[in-house]
């Protein structure tokens, strides 16, 4: 496992992924009315009502849908507030705010003033930079990005396969991923960019090119790079070249906030018994990847004009660049842009980026075929994280609004689907850093269905939509049994085309498979969980005979019972950790006194267990018990080597820089 030491200015040098949370990342999600029970008292605020709200000339269909999806969201999922902006014709047709900004003032959304923070969908404005000094000739897109770098280097590790900034745009660089701890609670003092990634450099785990792979390191080492070449801050950058230009005067990437602007911003929430409890986490160095940015509704649908027209402002042809497909893994299904990712709507093409941190998420839709344009944001988590999946669904309606879905396709079973049943990871799963447990719980399984299709499970972040049926098209090629999405597998068998944003999957061998570590990781921790019980009973019940063993048995049962008692400790602890999954996201990126201390538990079980295992043909070859009493200490053995396994291998034990498969 890797926790890196920060060594930086602010003490824990944090940075805003907002991606996926930690332990069990994928997960977060986020209006009109609220009615929601908040310690007891309702809270509502109309959509539309609210001063400030302008102008719309949205039909009356797109007004209803909006309104009723977003009311649904905010008071099903208890969501406190939203804002909706949708542009279509080259001008903002839809503006408005739901909800509330702020539980205990029950200040309402404004839909032109409150602000939100919009996460990752701030990459947009990191590809875009990148874009204008590329289209400047100031940067080549193809060169090693080393060439930019003044103070600290990317590893050589894969000579004659250089990290580009073509790579970092289009999440193919190929980094691990390692975002545990290094968020903030504020933007006070934040560790200078360029430092933050000197200290944290991750391993590079495969060529670049070779896959995409969500990555926040490489999206802020692009917005590095663009420090470096332009000679001035990021965030002073991007105020210059981008939102002064286009007047987005309420947007701000700068941390701490300007004072005009901190007054405006909503605050993020997840639910807490019957209220709500302010989420923390929003703030870091790591600004080119969402960290610390603020905006609102009516200046993104700026910016997505901007994007839908090829504004002059933003620089000839930037848009067209980041628009155009510049990675792959299959030319049949979605690839990347730079920044955006493609999407399938039936025959629609679709431009995509979302954005999650704790408390907000963020969708923001292109159909630049179409001239239309969406950005939705929450301000909460929402019931079990559904705000994550409920900012999709409303971009989809408003998209299947417009663009009426494509029938279903005619089923042409033209290969034998068996042989891509298995089971599948996503590339994003980190194989260096604590993060990889998420593999534990997020496994894509692929099977064959009767009629020369697929049932995929585990792809889908709704759990409406899961299993999702697959109709085969061609060879290789399978169509959702509604029509609307493609997934294909490449030469060397990944899954691609399907699932979140920028994430593709590779097969896995038998014993790699996450459901063969959670039966063993459960009958372990059965097995350690009674133990822990049972030595110390059996302790008593000698006692009360006043039988006295020998130093040798006594040795072996207090090392089984330091096995147990540490499985318990160690069980207990991740259960409190990941029982709420929003609360789990917080603790993931501004990392926890609990995050800390159970790779520590976890090691500590590896010496217990050894013990264990030595003991066991000790005490089998000095007959130290029954024969039921030697069977069930052989069981305890193999019941902890199995938990320590499981753990080492998910990087959940502190034993330095793991290098799992």
């Amino acid at each position: 496992m890797t926790r890196r030491r920060r060594t930086t200015a602010a003490a824990s040098a944090r940075t805003g992924p907002a991606r996926a949370t930690m332990l069990v990342l994928p997960a977060l999600l986020l209006s009109a009315v609220l009615v929601v029970a908040a310690s007891g008292a309702g809270l509502a605020a109309p959509p539309g009502d609210a001063p400030g709200n302008p102008g719309e000339t949205a039909d009356d269909g797109l007004r209803g849908l909006v309104d009723h999806a977003v009311t649904s969201h905010l008071a099903g999922d208890r969501i406190p507030g939203a804002a909706v902006a949708v542009v279509a014709g080259g001008r903002t047709v839809y503006s408005r705010g739901y909800g509330v900004a702020d539980v205990e003032r029950r200040t309402p959304v404004v839909g032109d003033r409150t602000a939100f923070h919009p996460a990752s969908v701030v990459k947009l404005f990191t590809a875009t930079a990148a874009s204008q000094l590329i289209m400047q000739g100031r940067i080549d897109p193809d060169a090693d990005v080393n060439r930019y770098l003044d103070t600290f280097r990317i590893h050589d590790t894969f000579p004659g396969h250089p990290v580009t900034m073509n790579a970092l745009l289009t999440h193919s660089a190929g980094f691990d991923q390692d975002f545990v701890g290094l968020n903030d609670t504020t933007g006070d003092g934040v560790a200078p960019l360029r430092d933050t990634l000197a200290d944290l450099q991750p391993a590079r785990m495969r060529p670049p090119g070779t896959a995409v792979a969500y990555d926040n390191y490489g999206f802020a080492l692009a917005g590095h790079v663009v420090e470096v070449v332009s000679g001035m801050p990021f965030d002073h950058y991007v105020r210059q070249h981008i939102l002064d230009p286009l007047g987005m005067d309420a947007t701000t990437l700068a941390q701490p906030h300007p004072d005009e602007v901190t007054s405006s911003v909503a605050t993020g929430y997840r639910p807490a018994g019957d209220g709500y409890t302010a989420a923390r986490g929003q703030y870091g160095p790591w600004t080119p990847t969402g960290a610390g940015a603020v905006t609102t509704a009516p200046d993104m649908a700026r910016f997505i004009n901007a994007q839908l027209t090829g504004d002059p402002r933003l620089g000839e042809g930037v848009t067209d660049l980041m628009q155009r497909r510049h990675f792959g893994q299959d030319p049949r299904v979605p690839g990347m842009g730079y920044g955006f990712a493609e999407g399938q709507r039936g025959s629609t093409r679709l431009l995509l980026k979302d954005g999650d941190l704790p408390g907000f998420h963020s969708n923001l839709a292109l159909l630049p075929e179409h001239g239309i344009g969406i950005f939705v944001v929450y301000n909460g988590d929402g019931t079990d994280g559904t705000a994550y999946q409920d900012a999709k669904d409303l971009v989809l309606r408003i998209v299947d609004h417009y663009i009426p879905p494509t029938d279903p396709p005619t089923p042409t079973a033209t290969s034998d689907p068996a042989r891509y049943a298995g089971t599948y990871r996503a590339s994003t799963t980190s194989l260096h850093s604590l993060m990889k447990v998420s593999a534990l719980t997020t496994p894509v399984t692929v099977e064959a269905d009767t009629g020369g299709g697929l049932v995929t499970t585990g792809l889908s972040a709704d759990p409406a939509a899961d299993p999702r049926h697959w109709v085969q098209a061609e060879p290789d090629l399978f169509v959702s049994d509604d029509g609307q999405e493609r997934l294909a597998f490449d030469e060397h068998g990944a899954l691609v085309g399907a699932g979140p944003e920028a994430t593709s999957y590779e097969r896995l061998a038998w014993y790699q498979n996450p459901t063969l570590h959670m039966i063993a990781l459960g009958l372990g921790a059965t097995v350690l969980i009674i133990s822990f019980v049972w030595f110390p009973a059996t302790a008593l019940l000698r006692r009360s005979r006043r039988v006295q063993p020998t130093r040798g048995p006594r040795l072996a049962r207090l090392t089984g019972w330091a096995s147990a008692a540490l499985a318990v400790a160690f069980t207990s602890g991740f259960v409190l950790l990941t029982s709420d999954g929003n609360a789990m996201m917080e603790a993931g990126v501004l990392g926890s006194p609990l995050l800390t201390a159970l790779p520590f538990v976890a090691s500590a079980m590896i010496l217990t267990s050894a013990g264990v295992v030595v003991a066991t043909p000790i005490a089998w070859r000095n007959r130290w018990w029954s024969r039921p009493g030697l069977l069930g200490y052989t069981v305890l053995a193999v019941a902890s080597v199995a938990f320590v396994s499981v753990a080492i291998y998910y990087n959940l034990a502190a034993l330095g820089d793991l290098r799992g498969s």
